[in-house]
């Protein structure tokens, strides 16, 4: 009984980190920014090359994730200059130029790096109890999970950037007029979102087929939380990162891998045929009407 609890618990911890470590580069710059970024799985693919790459080339890990982080973060940056800040305010418009920048990235890692690099190994070893073993490294990133999103709550909460780029991306003529300068606050957020999805690579680097398409794994869980989870990056990645983690692994343990994939999926499609607004829109509907009960 216990080594069936502890085997639920660990998938549940391996699922949750997944979820949020690929949603909360997409919350930032489509959840945040309205950016229908449909290359987020390519910027996550940048982060797990530049670590691999970096890794063979001699770096220990540690640094060679950071560079996979910086390499995605220049990525972002670049892009943002030259494609992105053309493309604010035209969700159509960016949902259409990142599907093809998607594409782009992926032929380009294929004719460079070829269909496959050597995988970087796992670290930590791994967790024994009983007959049972689970991966550390995988219990280790729920950790770091939990302390990207406390990371973000304290910057858009308690720092100076955080507070104009919420004012920004909830009315940017009115934060412009109050002398707050718009345009690199853009920037700075869409860095931030490329650097948390280079992020995202270098940790799963060593876990994962490195192949060009290994962002298509990514991609479609980050949506549906980003969706499920509603507006607010922090709030709404926790909770559905949660709740879809809590489906994901309990019938991932009760019956495998593809029906614990679909159960999630069909835990979402229900979520937002119930919550249209998400969780977040669900917690400000609470809140609202528990401010109108005390008033």
């Amino acid at each position: 009984m216990i080594y069936d609890t502890l085997n639920l618990l660990f998938q549940f911890l391996d699922s949750f980190a997944f979820i949020v470590l690929a949603t909360v580069g997409l919350a930032v710059i489509f959840g945040m920014m309205g950016i229908i970024n449909l290359a987020h799985g390519e910027f996550i693919l940048v982060g797990a090359y530049g670590t691999t790459l970096s890794y063979g080339a001699g770096l220990p890990l540690a640094l060679a994730m950071g560079v996979g982080v910086l390499a995605t973060t220049v990525f972002g940056l670049v892009l943002e200059r030259t494609v992105m800040r053309r493309l604010y305010h035209r969700p159509l418009d960016s949902m259409v130029a990142t599907w093809g920048l998607s594409l782009l990235s992926i032929q380009l890692a294929r004719i460079v790096f070829g269909n496959t690099l050597s995988q970087v190994g796992t670290p930590l070893g791994s967790i024994s109890y009983g007959a049972f073993s689970y991966s550390a490294y995988r219990v280790a990133l729920a950790g770091i999970a939990v302390a990207v999103l406390g990371g973000l709550y304290w910057l858009f909460m308690y720092t100076e950037f955080g507070t104009q780029a919420r004012a920004t991306m909830e009315d940017e003529p009115t934060a412009r007029s109050m002398g707050i300068d718009t345009d690199r606050i853009y920037l700075g957020t869409f860095g931030l979102g490329s650097a948390l999805a280079g992020l995202t690579g270098a940790l799963y680097a060593p876990t994962i087929t490195m192949t060009p398409e290994l962002g298509a794994s990514f991609l479609v869980e980050a949506f549906v939380t980003v969706v499920v989870g509603g507006s607010s990056v922090l709030v709404g990645t926790s909770l559905a990162g949660g709740f879809l983690g809590v489906v994901n692994a309990t019938f991932t343990n009760l019956a495998g891998t593809f029906i614990g994939q679909v159960a999630m999926l069909l835990a979402a499609i229900l979520a937002i045929r119930l919550l249209p607004e998400g969780i977040t829109g669900l917690i400000d509907s609470w809140r609202a009407k528990r401010a109108e009960g005390g008033q």
